[in-house]
């Protein structure tokens, strides 16, 4: 999947947020007023979404002893259909359960010498738990995790095909918040967590352990539920507030997320996507939002710092290529799916420094340009305090390492994506 299809897709799923909340909302302008009833999230619910993400597989074993690559990285969308119970154990806590299944095309490509090869999830299921906590009586937000198990398949053009199954667990984060008397729509992030994969090459004849796979996965997804009997809610016990969009705030926010480094080197041939990090980020930003009615439009700058890593370990040292510090100029455009909630897409410039930590004389440093896409729900916790939920996919313009290293120019070059998520904070001033 090329970048430009990929940064497609995840538009078309980001902009479904609005598309959703649309269909709840009256032509005229909705004034912010506290709300007076409430929303029913005790019940059965079903639900469909759509996302993206990205993996990174940690390679290790008897073959090669005392070496291990983390990772190998690919990324892609995926769809999925829930079904779900929620229980109000008191006026602002919920426990529930949640059944899901999911098909998608998360995905590692190498193309080298006329072999054609890829790693791809195919289909797989979550069965978990969720608590949640009720920030307003139309939104939620909550944790949870449970068990997870995926399918994967090598394809190559060499008849050299096989698959086989993962299980292990997941933990994540989200959103939720009432469009209608029926309808919710979320925004949630999981990180998934696979066992080792010791029998890879069990087929070929080789004991266990010759080979080793760990794999680990980061996904954001944005998905509508119809609740069963919601409308039913009655008075709420506690009353959200009214809250006016417009002025300057600053804020905070700590993520989580996955790097995929394509890597070519034409001389040989070969086109691999990717090279796969991971790690957690923190974030500073200060920005603007102005309040249109029932749309909000704003602009942000924000400063980060990041831990994500892939790591080339070998006997007597290791390799890195860390993702460390960067900006971003953003603007955003929102709709608000209730009275103290907004659903919003954005987009912009974005800067990124990368480190390669290695044995001299291969180690260098160099930033890179590009642009970030993604969408979140926020919401108002006070007049002038929001929190929210928020993904990103950035893509970075390509690096030629002739300029680092005495190589011929396009001997090898890299071009990173990211897909990250945070939860954030920020205080609004009147």
């Amino acid at each position: 999947m090329t970048s430009k299809r990929f940064a497609k897709s995840l538009l078309l799923g980001a902009v479904s947020v609005l598309a959703l909340g649309s269909a709840s909302h009256a032509a005229d302008a909705v004034v912010p007023v506290v709300e007076t009833s409430g929303f029913n999230w005790s019940g059965i619910y079903v639900g469909f979404g759509v996302g993206a993400g990205a993996n990174v597989h940690e390679l290790s074993g008897d073959l090669l002893p005392g070496f291990s690559l983390n990772g190998i990285g690919g990324e892609g969308v995926y769809g999925e259909l829930t079904v779900g119970y929620d229980y109000m154990v008191s006026p602002r806590f919920l426990i529930g359960g949640l059944l899901d299944a999911h098909v998608g095309n998360i995905e590692t490509t190498l193309d080298v010498a006329g072999l054609d090869a890829s790693v791809q999830e195919t289909y797989g299921f979550d069965a978990g738990l969720r608590a949640g906590y009720l920030l307003t009586p139309n939104t939620l937000g909550y944790v949870l995790g449970g068990y997870s198990w995926q399918k994967y398949k090598l394809d190559t053009n060499a008849g050299f095909d096989f698959d086989w199954d993962q299980s292990g667990y997941f933990v994540g984060a989200g959103v939720e918040t009432a469009v209608n008397s029926n309808w919710t729509i979320k925004t949630e992030y999981r990180y998934t967590r696979f066992g080792t994969k010791d029998d890879l090459l069990a087929d070929l004849g080789a004991p266990d352990g010759t080979l080793e796979l760990d794999t680990s996965r980061h996904t954001f997804q944005v998905a509508a539920n119809y609740r069963f009997g919601a409308q039913n809610g009655g008075v709420a016990s506690f009353e959200a507030p009214a809250y006016n969009w417009t002025g300057f705030y600053v804020g905070g926010a700590a993520g989580a997320g996955a790097s995929v480094h394509q890597i070519d080197v034409p001389p040989a041939g070969l086109e691999f996507n990717g090279l796969g990090g991971e790690g957690v980020f923190g974030e500073l930003n200060v920005g603007y939002d102005h309040d249109f009615g029932s749309w909000v439009a704003g602009v942000m700058v924000d400063a980060r710092y990041s831990g994500m890593t892939s790591e080339l370990k070998f006997p007597g040292g290791s390799i890195n290529l860390d993702t460390d510090y960067g900006f971003d100029v953003l603007g955003r455009v929102g709709m608000k799916v209730n009275e103290s909630t907004l659903a919003y897409v954005l987009g912009g410039y974005s800067w990124q420094h990368f480190d390669l930590d290695a044995p001299a004389p291969l180690n260098a440093d160099w930033g890179s340009s590009g642009f970030s896409v993604g969408g979140g729900l926020e919401t108002a916790m006070s007049s002038n305090v929001t929190v929210g939920l928020e993904y990103r996919y950035s893509q970075f313009s390509e690096k030629d390492f002739s300029s680092e290293f005495p190589i011929p120019d396009d001997f090898v070059t890299s071009t990173p994506s990211f897909h990250t998520v945070c939860i954030g904070a920020k205080y609004k001033f009147n």
